[in-house]
């Protein structure tokens, strides 16, 4: 079981990871992993010596190729359980929810092997008992209208 809660805020040396819900032209925005065969909202862990705002920016740029965005925090939230099949974590982690909006891409160099833009939600998350929770918790923050959260 997952447990995902949402805080307003945390002191920043808790947090471990940024996601950042990524839109362009008003379609969505997913990412998948060479390795995998789900897709993901952009995102992941924080380096030595960045605020999470650079962790932000820096996924957003080596996942999707973004260039030109606006990014802006949305809350923090944290997971405790098990996240995907053999992977389970029993301590509380926590990260910070962002939502971007890209204007411009570039050429992938990372371990993203696609990314796909689309009008509605992905069926195969590479998290899903995560990442659909982090979508509703934006919309009901006013961040993402409510006809945005449909599936395909």
């Amino acid at each position: 079981m997952v447990e995902v809660k949402f805080y307003d805020d945390a002191d920043d040396e808790l947090l471990k990871f940024a996601v950042i819900i990524a839109q362009t032209n008003g379609k969505w925005v997913f990412c998948k992993h060479r390795e995998r065969d789900t897709y993901e909202i952009p995102g992941g862990h924080r380096e030595n010596g960045e605020d999470i705002l650079t962790t932000a920016k820096r996924e957003l740029r080596e996942e999707t190729g973004a260039v030109d965005f606006t990014i802006k925090p949305i809350c923090v939230y944290s997971v405790k359980g098990k996240t995907r099949i053999n992977e389970s974590n029993d301590d509380e982690t926590f990260g910070m929810l962002f939502i971007a909006d890209i204007f411009s891409f570039e050429e992938l160099h990372s371990e993203i092997e696609n990314i796909l833009i689309t009008d509605n939600l992905v069926d195969s998350w590479t998290y899903p008992l995560i990442q659909p929770k982090l979508l509703e918790e934006a919309r009901n923050r006013g961040y993402i209208p409510a006809q945005y959260i449909t599936k395909s």
